[in-house]
């Protein structure tokens, strides 16, 4: 059952607990797209065209670079197409996205930072709300609960965390449709998991989205 605390260009090989020594039994996931005009924040391209999007995407990836920075977990940042060792990720794990879709996608990273962590949260790099706390609330959940949600206004969810791999998190799922977060939380319970819910936030998908997270 649910118990929300709204009250507030290369594939590497999988690690292995024998290649590399544990730094942390909390591993942070960030998946994050290269700057390529055209290929980021499209919705917001259509609007204020390519640049200024390549723009507002580069203030969003700043912005999650700094909240994360200080925080105690093992960071780990996935890029959509190619890794950039001169971006200002410095201090973080760089690995490739891979799979299909964003679903396959997720459920390897996920599946490659379980091989040395007992504890693995992910999110985005679209949101100008996350704070770290968001971030620590999570990994906290995950003491008393299988998974941790945070959702998003849209329908989706800006963080995902669990305590072991649930590979049915990523199945048959309605990617970057307004009922991925009601149907992933259904999921859960199908399972005979427990999930705890975080506070909701926005991403930033559409300009007027940009224009009032600056305000």
């Amino acid at each position: 059952m649910k118990r929300p605390i709204d009250d507030f260009a290369r594939k590497l090989p999988p690690l292995r607990r024998s290649d590399k020594p544990r730094m942390s039994n909390d591993h942070l996931i960030i998946f994050a797209k290269n700057l390529i005009p055209g290929q980021v924040k499209t919705r917001i391209a259509r609007t204020v065209g390519n640049e200024r999007a390549v723009e507002v995407y580069q203030h969003l990836l700043k912005y999650t670079q700094q909240i994360t920075s200080r925080l105690p977990y093992h960071r780990v940042v996935y890029y959509g197409d190619f890794i950039n060792p001169d971006d200002g990720w410095n201090g973080y794990d760089k690995r490739l996205q891979v799979g299909n879709d964003l679903g396959q996608r997720m459920l390897n990273a996920f599946c490659e930072q379980f091989e040395i962590a007992d504890r693995v949260v992910i999110i985005g790099s679209d949101c100008l709300t996350i704070t770290p706390d968001h971030i620590r609330l999570a990994f906290d959940a995950l003491n008393q609960a299988d998974v941790v949600i945070g959702p998003a206004t849209d329908g989706g969810y800006y963080l995902l965390g669990m305590n072991r791999l649930y590979p049915f998190l990523f199945e048959n799922m309605p990617w970057s449709q307004p009922e991925l977060a009601e149907l992933t939380e259904l999921a859960i319970l199908q399972n005979g998991l427990t999930f705890e819910r975080l506070e909701e936030l926005t991403d930033i998908d559409e300009w007027e989205d940009y224009e009032r997270a600056i305000a």
